[in-house]
């Protein structure tokens, strides 16, 4: 078993990813030229091959601390990542292949973001859970495995007007008001040049749908397109808009128009308990599964903390909400350089 560093990327890599179960958007290419593209964070894509070829892969980008070390992540900015492998064998040769990396690049820690744990004996961190099932083409059976209370709010936002249009072309104000929504939760903004790569580099893959309230956009969710799941990653919505139960109809659309173009998993994403996003989700009748993150953790580190859910993270959190919100997406998207 040879496990190299990807020098160029490959159509081999994609076909990998795309043909095993534990295989993701952010595993793709697209996912690393976009991180490229919007933080210059160095990737470090490691890749097991055989015989009969490709047998799994590993992709890692290198990160700095806020306040220094270095670590390496699989992968940032993403929910899901880790190894991706054909048996436990190449699963072991690419853990010790990224374990010599970081000893190697003084990494204190190599986070692994996987769904499902891949070795027991790793530290493991299961702060977040994701939520997604299958859906059907029939509208009226996607509509029935929404609970009565949750099913009756996703028809109010036609009600009240509440329209949605498909399209790239109004990313930029997207964008916009996903900074107005993350700065309400106390949350730093990404670059704008992140939304744009991806939507350059995923192209049909990725798809913007905006809500519009008497021809001005309220809503906006950016969603990845992988193999036969949609994955609403990037969503915000103005606070003004939630007497509209602006967000069930937009997600309720977004189900719809995915259903009828053929797609049969419905993939919310992650949240952690005890927050908004998480009871939304539970409402729409999803089932919690928990994400076990796993670590490599050199010279005594301990795990990695920097969840709004760390104590230490609440003061930063509420003055990040008082502060203009001018300001925040000014400063926010350098901090996010150092927040994966």
């Amino acid at each position: 078993m040879d496990v190299r560093v990807l020098s160029d990327e490959t159509v081999e890599w994609d076909a990998f990813v795309r043909g095993a179960p534990d295989g993701s958007p952010f595993h793709l290419m697209a996912w690393k030229r976009a991180v490229q593209t919007a933080f210059g964070h160095r990737p470090h894509y490691l890749v097991a091959g055989g015989a009969t070829g490709v047998e799994g892969v590993l992709p890692l980008f290198e990160l700095r601390g806020l306040f220094g070390g270095r670590a390496l992540v699989s992968v940032p900015y993403g929910v899901y990542g880790g190894i991706c492998a054909r048996s436990g064998e190449v699963r072991q040769a690419l853990l010790d292949s990224a374990t010599h990396l970081a000893r190697r690049l003084d990494a204190r820690y190599v986070e692994l973001r996987h769904r499902a744990p891949q070795r027991m004996d790793l530290p493991t961190k299961a702060l977040y859970v994701t939520f997604s099932r299958p859906i059907s083409p029939s509208e009226d059976e996607n509509l029935a495995a929404i609970p009565r209370k949750q099913r009756r709010m996703t028809r109010q936002g036609a009600k009240f007007g509440l329209r949605a249009e498909f399209g790239p072309e109004h990313l930029d104000g997207f964008y916009d008001i996903y900074a107005s929504s993350v700065h309400m939760l106390g949350s730093p903004v990404f670059p704008r040049g992140l939304f744009h790569a991806i939507a350059q580099e995923f192209g049909k893959d990725c798809e913007l749908l905006t809500v519009w309230k008497d021809e001005r956009m309220v809503a906006g969710v950016l969603t990845l397109l992988y193999e036969d799941q949609v994955l609403p990653y990037y969503g915000g919505a103005l606070r003004e808009a939630f007497q509209y139960a602006v967000n069930d109809f937009m997600y309720w659309e977004l189900m719809c128009h995915a259903a009828q173009a053929g797609f049969r998993v419905f993939d919310f994403g992650r949240s952690r308990e005890g927050t908004g996003p998480y009871d939304f989700k539970r409402h729409w009748g999803f089932e919690p599964v928990p994400l076990p993150y796993q670590y490599v953790l050199r010279g005594g580190a301990a795990l990695p903390n920097l969840s709004p859910a760390n104590p230490k993270m609440r003061l930063a959190i509420e003055t990040w909400k008082r502060l203009p919100l001018g300001l925040t997406k000014r400063i926010g998207p350098t901090l996010t350089k150092y927040l994966p």
